[in-house]
């Protein structure tokens, strides 16, 4: 069950309206690592968590925050259009060419689709996608991404405070930056008491073992650029203490030169037998082998090897 309470968690009142910079505020709700995606993620992260208890609770705890800056931001945004109707942004821009390629920049949807708020979108106008999230059941693995986009969502919010003068949006934003400080933090921190309770481990999953796979390659780094520094960049130890890194500066291929396939003549693929005119537009049958005659059968329910005539 969630419950809104209507005070905010912190004070979202700029001095003026700002219309140009409320659409660069977008990004901090529907960009990819803005307030919508850390609260989704977090939300299904933690409603699709296997074991309850802290980590659970942990979790859920930080979704409903984020919750709340989708709620702040939006507040801000709609209060930096307030008093900026059309007219008078149209009027502004016809007295002043400097201002209009100013205001060429704003999101006209604010206005069309928005009714002058928010917009669960990007800085572009691009809308939020539910792609941006990562919730794999894997806490680890979870937490690790989880940690990056703090890091991305707190670079942006950097990025963005230093876009305004404005005293009462930075007052906002810094309260911002020390709450995704906070959240860096807790899920680093969350992933060294996984590792300590013994539930998770490097590499992820570290439960599928370390024996199916080709272990000769499992710390090898390939130098496939024409950098040669590339070393320099790394312990001697991996991260997860099993071994050393194998820094190979000419790495050669380890597989056979490809055969391509031949092309269902029905797709038309380019091949080397040179160009034929085929009667009717078809080609010659395959044998029911290709990939169009499968699918023909697969939605026929034709024996393989037929063709059944098209309707």
């Amino acid at each position: 069950m969630f419950r809104h309470t209507q005070q905010t968690q912190y004070n979202c009142t700029p001095d003026q309206p700002d219309p140009l910079y409320a659409m660069k505020l977008q990004e901090l709700i529907g960009g990819a690592y803005g307030e919508l995606t850390v609260a989704m993620q977090y939300l299904f992260q933690g409603w699709n968590t296997r074991i309850p208890g802290k980590y659970k609770d942990l979790i859920l705890d930080t979704a409903t925050e984020e919750l709340g800056h989708v709620e702040m931001i939006s507040i801000m945004i709609a209060r930096l259009l307030e008093g900026a109707p059309a007219e008078q942004i149209s009027a502004a821009a016809a007295a002043n060419p400097a201002l209009a390629a100013v205001l060429g920049g704003q999101n006209p949807q604010h206005a069309i689709v928005g009714g002058g708020g928010a917009l669960p979108a990007d800085s572009a106008g691009y809308p939020w996608n539910g792609k941006y999230i990562v919730a794999s059941g894997n806490l680890l693995a979870d937490f690790h991404a989880n940690a990056a986009a703090e890091m991305q969502g707190r670079l942006q919010t950097a990025r963005l405070y230093n876009m305004t003068e404005d005293k009462g949006v930075r007052d906002m934003l810094r309260f911002n930056l020390a709450r995704d400080t906070a959240h860096q933090n807790q899920w680093l921190a969350a992933i060294e008491r996984l590792k300590e309770d013994g539930l998770e481990d490097l590499p992820v999953p570290i439960k599928f073992g370390l024996d199916t796979e080709y272990t000769e390659h499992s710390y090898e780094v390939w130098g496939l650029s024409d950098g040669t520094e590339g070393p320099a960049a790394l312990p001697a130890t991996t991260p997860d203490g099993r071994s050393e890194f194998n820094y190979l500066q000419d790495p050669q291929p380890l597989g056979p030169n490809p055969g391509v396939p031949a092309a269902d003549p029905l797709l038309y693929a380019t091949t080397g037998e040179g160009s034929r005119e085929v009667a009717g537009g078809t080609a010659p049958s395959t044998g029911g082998g290709g990939l169009l005659d499968k699918a023909k059968e697969a939605l026929t329910g034709a024996e393989p090897g037929t063709h059944p005539k098209s309707s």
